[in-house]
Formats: structure tokens, C-alpha cells, sequence
């Protein structure tokens, strides 16, 4: 009788960890999820440092798309604020088919497509962000992000 109660015990512990891993694991993908709203929101008002304010703001900091690679936080702002001078260059901007993997307590990948729609144009690409958490505040430490036409 003793290993069946030790097994079921066991059993309740275990399915108990992967509750808790889950929420956790939804916990931190909302996180994520509000930072990559709150940049949509940000660009959409034609708010290039509000976008920004989802970047760690760090000499570290790596961007690479168009094939270049920029590092640090006031760069990245330049290079942005020189490709897009104006709301209607900047056009709105959509995220969509998002993939959160969460990697480790402070560290996840996240997998997208982005879309600009503009009076002329409709330029779309894919990006991977690196996602890390330092005191509780998740940021983007790296983005590679391509453009598909």
C-alpha cells in the first residue's frame, strides 16, 4: 500500500510543477506580448522613442537587418529616426503570427512577421527577438529582422 500513496503523491507533486511552469510560462508571454503592443502603439503614433522603450537600453543592444548590423540603444534610435523621418514612412505597423519560446527563467525567442502599410507600399518581413528579463522588466537585448520583398 505504501508505493501506490508514494506513486500518487508523486503524481499530484509533479502535475502540480507543470501547473505552476505553465502559468508562469502565460505570465511571461503576456509580459512580452505587452511590450511588442505597446512599440505597435508607439510606431502607429508615429512615436519612434516610445517604439524604442521596448529595447534594453545598453551599448549591447544588437541589430541586424538590411545587412548591417547596429549595436546600441542610440544608434538603433538614429538609424531608425533616419529611415523613417516621417508618420507617413513610418506608415502602421502589425505583428502577427507571434511565437514566444520561453528559454530559461530570463531569456526567450520570439518569432514573427511584420507588416507596414503605407499610401504606396506594403513592405512585410520576418523577425527573431532575443527577449531578456533584468529585474523583472523583460526587454529586447537583440533583433534580426528581415524584410520579405
Amino acid at each position: 500500500m505504501k508505493p501506490l500513496v508514494l506513486i500518487s503523491l508523486l503524481c499530484t507533486l509533479t502535475s502540480s510543477v507543470f501547473a505552476q511552469t505553465s502559468h508562469e510560462n502565460t505570465e511571461v508571454q503576456q509580459q512580452i506580448m505587452t511590450v511588442l503592443n505597446r512599440q505597435i502603439e508607439g510606431w502607429n503614433n508615429g512615436d519612434i522613442d516610445s517604439f524604442m522603450k521596448g529595447y534594453a537600453a545598453s551599448d549591447s543592444l544588437r541589430f541586424a537587418s538590411g545587412g548591417t548590423v547596429t549595436y546600441g540603444w542610440s544608434n538603433m534610435l538614429e538609424r531608425y529616426k533616419k529611415s523613417y523621418p516621417s508618420k507617413e514612412t513610418m506608415g502602421v505597423l502589425t505583428f502577427t503570427n507571434i511565437t514566444v519560446d520561453i528559454v530559461s527563467d530570463d531569456a526567450a525567442l520570439v518569432f514573427g512577421k511584420w507588416t507596414l502599410k503605407r499610401e504606396k507600399d506594403e513592405p512585410w518581413g520576418l523577425f527573431t527577438l532575443l527577449f531578456k528579463n533584468k529585474s523583472g522588466v523583460w526587454r529586447i537585448v537583440h533583433d534580426h529582422t528581415s524584410s520579405g520583398n
